[in-house]
Parts: C-alpha cells; sequence; structure tokens
C-alpha cells in the first residue's frame, strides 16, 4: 500500500473520477477526506469506502465527508481546518472539482464563462492556498491539479474549459517553483476522454468519432486516472515537480 497512513483530500469526489480516486486511495492505505457540494452523494462515498476496508489496518480512520463549495474561498478554507483537525495533516490534494459548460465563442454567455472558471480555476486556487500553510508547517505534501488535454491543445466550443484548464497549468508551474523548496512536489494532469457524467450529454455517433481519435480505440476509465494520482501521491513520484502529464489513450502525439 503505497499511501499508507497519509491523509489525502479530494474535492469534487463525490462522482466520476473523485469517487474512484477515493477509493483508490484507501485501498492504497490513505486516510481520506471528499470535499463536494453533494452531500448525499458524498455520504455514499463515505459508506462505499468503509464497505470496502476489510481486515484490521493500523491506524486506519473513517473517512471523511465535507461539505464546501470550492468556489467560495472561505468554504475551502473552513474545509481544510476541518480536515486538518480531524486528520492532524494534509499530505496529498487533488484538485478534482470541476465542470464543463460548452457553448461556441459567439453563443457562449458570461455567466457560462464565470461559472466554468470559478469552479475550475478559483476553486483550484482557494483551495491549493488554504491546504499550503499546512504543508509547509509540515515540511511536505502532494499537491495535484487536475487540467486537460484541452488546456493544453484547445478544443472546439470549450472557450472557458480550455482557459480554466491552461490557467491551473499555469498555476502548477508557478506554485511548483514557489513550494518545491518547501517539500512541496505539485503537478499537474492532462486527461483525455474519459468515460464519466459529464459525457452523457454527447452524442453516440459523436462519441464514436471521438474513439476512432485515439491509438487505443478507447476513452479513459475513472480507474485509470485514479491509478496514476495514486502514483502522483506515493513516495515513487518524489522527484518529479512542475510536471503536466497527458493521461489520453495516446490521443494527442
Amino acid at each position: 500500500m503505497r499511501l499508507r497512513g497519509k491523509v489525502a483530500v479530494i474535492t469534487g469526489g463525490a462522482r466520476g473520477i473523485g469517487r474512484a480516486t477515493a477509493v483508490r486511495f484507501t485501498e492504497e492505505g490513505a486516510h481520506v477526506a471528499v470535499i463536494d457540494r453533494d452531500p448525499e452523494a458524498g455520504e455514499a462515498v463515505v459508506v462505499e469506502i468503509t464497505s470496502r476496508v476489510t481486515g484490521p489496518r493500523n491506524g486506519w480512520r473513517t473517512p471523511l465527508f465535507v461539505r464546501a463549495d470550492v468556489t467560495k474561498r472561505e468554504e475551502a478554507q473552513r474545509a481544510m481546518q476541518e480536515i486538518h483537525g480531524r486528520f492532524k495533516r494534509i499530505d496529498v490534494l487533488l484538485n478534482n472539482a470541476g465542470i464543463v459548460l460548452d457553448a461556441q465563442l459567439a453563443k457562449m454567455s458570461e455567466e457560462q464563462f464565470d461559472t466554468v472558471v470559478s469552479v475550475n480555476l478559483k476553486g483550484t486556487f482557494n483551495c491549493t492556498q488554504a491546504v499550503a500553510p499546512i504543508m509547509i508547517a509540515q515540511g511536505s505534501g502532494r499537491i495535484i491539479n487536475v487540467s486537460s488535454i484541452a488546456g493544453l491543445y484547445g478544443n472546439f466550443g470549450q472557450t472557458s474549459y480550455a482557459a480554466s484548464k491552461a490557467g491551473v497549468i499555469g498555476m502548477t508551474k508557478v506554485w511548483a517553483r514557489e513550494l518545491g523548496r518547501k517539500g512541496i512536489c505539485v503537478n499537474a494532469v492532462a486527461p483525455g476522454l474519459v468515460s464519466t457524467d459529464m459525457l452523457n450529454g454527447v452524442p453516440e455517433k459523436v462519441l464514436h468519432q471521438l474513439n476512432g481519435k485515439i491509438p487505443l480505440g478507447r476513452m479513459g476509465r475513472p480507474d485509470e486516472l485514479a491509478g496514476v494520482y495514486a502514483f502522483l501521491a506515493s513516495k515513487d513520484a518524489g522527484y518529479i515537480n512542475g510536471a503536466v502529464l497527458s493521461v489520453d489513450g495516446g490521443m494527442i502525439i
């Protein structure tokens, strides 16, 4: 178990990739705290994680769900303080909370743009700013920011999403420089197409066409991203800092 005894915080952890990562981190031995706006789904993750724990675990503690809106600075700070108060440390922060509201430039509303940037970019900033003092005091930590291949290469109809995810990459590189000297590694992951609820509204014909552009011939699975995050959170990734890791099945090569 590569994360035995570590305390990991996952934003947007109630569904999809966040949920799969919460389960994977627990299986790897971590104490997990999930932050999400949906209390019902968040509590369900806690139940699922608890049900997966079999046999004795040294020091294992029941996972924690914290209801918070990461776009609000005071809520992000309160959530980190609550988690730190419960577990006495925070070793890993996965900034996974994200949203997509696609529209072409000419049709995109100001509200759509602001909402996406607020969740994807400002939410990442709020949570990282809240956890940084804790990790600095510890002298160690791992921050994993979720970007996207859209943040690297752009995508039709995704002005707000691409802008927010490109911003995440920029912040990652700055924080890697600022926090690396404090013993904190900051990296970003740029997923390609992953089978989650975000794709529910995409027509089957379009999904088939997109799969045809992926050398592996399929979309990724949430558990495959969870495995990547587990690696970056582990000691095996102790000399990786400021990297942007594309996980896209070879879609962009």
